[in-house]
């Protein structure tokens, strides 16, 4: 019997188009493992305000027609929580620019960072609040600060009457 070719590991075989992002297939494979979504500081902040009794929308858009989602919204008092990444988001405190196409990163980061700002003008113009919390922070404190902001604004509904 004849033993059939082995196809060469994709991940190892793939050459960056020019132009690419994913200057080698080691950085193909790290950066696709990256996720939009549910991510560990994320899921900590989302348990931590689950278990002081609040309940909120995930991934959801705040506003209809805006293609940007918060991690978790609130919909009743206007509340948008964001926990952006060091990498992504450009933090101050960690962000490293990467070494290999330098150019590329350091627009994609700052498109990141104005997005953010335009998104959080956008909101505050529709009488919402923006909590934006980085990832290193501690879900603890994160929490505190969900609940209060998400409870005074509960309370400053009740006070005008509103359900």
């Amino acid at each position: 019997m004849s033993e059939e070719p082995k196809a060469p590991d994709s991940a190892e075989a793939w050459t960056a188009p020019k132009g690419s992002w994913a200057s080698s297939a080691a950085n193909r494979r790290s950066m696709l493992g990256n996720r939009a979504r549910d991510t560990a500081p994320e899921l900590a902040l989302r348990s931590l305000v689950h278990a002081a009794g609040l309940r909120y929308r995930v991934a959801a858009k705040p506003l209809a027609g805006m293609r940007r989602t918060a991690d978790m919204v609130f919909r009743p008092v206007r509340v948008a929580v964001f926990v952006d990444g060091c990498f992504w988001h450009g933090c101050e405190q960690h962000f490293v620019p990467p070494k290999t196409n330098p150019d590329y990163w350091r627009e994609k980061i700052g498109g990141n960072m104005r997005r953010d700002r335009e998104t959080d003008a956008r909101l505050a113009d529709a009488d919402w609040l923006v909590l934006r919390f980085w990832e290193h922070q501690p879900a603890g404190e994160c929490a505190t600060a969900v609940v209060a902001a998400v409870s005074e604004r509960r309370a400053a509904r009740e006070r005008r009457g509103e359900q």
